[in-house]
């Protein structure tokens, strides 16, 4: 599972540089590199949009204890159930998806993403489609897993009844 996670937190690192290139794909003339400010130094970086604060958002998550991220879960719902926005409902999907979490539901996170998948020019539809797409993999390959299980536990069983008919 910390495979995959890592997997989803890589691609969304890829999805927001790729983002950053557009501007560039989309004119025939280079960009020039932008030149350093002399301003305070920043201690941490400052998300320049919703799809990086979410990002970071996921990242977060995923380093904080058990304790402290039960508290994150209902700070994130109560926040959803106020105001029921697209960022709201991504980011109550990212921590819906933490794995062995007694509040981890892929088909709830996946209900959630749904509508901002089907916001047209929704700024964060990129992502949501992202998530859920990896949302439901992850559901064919659990899925996939059970299925197995099952076949395997069927042979054992004729395993152990082959072996006692053999006494």
């Amino acid at each position: 599972m910390k495979v995959t996670s890592a997997i989803a937190c890589l691609a969304c690192a890829l999805l927001v540089a790729g983002c950053e290139l557009l501007p560039y794909f989309e004119s025939k003339e280079p960009i020039e590199p932008k030149e350093p400010t002399q301003s305070a130094p920043v201690e941490d970086p400052q998300p320049a949009s919703d799809v990086d604060s979410l990002v970071l958002y996921s990242q977060h998550i995923r380093k904080l204890s058990a304790g402290d991220l039960g508290r994150e879960y209902d700070t994130v719902r109560q926040a959803y159930n106020r105001e029921r926005n697209a960022f709201n409902r991504v980011r109550l999907a990212m921590v819906l998806t933490v794995p062995n979490t007694s509040f981890y539901d892929e088909s709830r996170a996946i209900d959630l993403l749904e509508p901002v998948v089907r916001e047209s020019n929704g700024r964060l539809q990129p992502l949501a489609l992202m998530l859920i797409s990896y949302l439901q993999e992850q559901k064919r390959l659990n899925a996939n897993v059970q299925g197995l299980q099952q076949k395997l536990d069927a042979l054992k069983s004729l395993e152990r009844s082959l072996i006692e008919r053999s006494r």
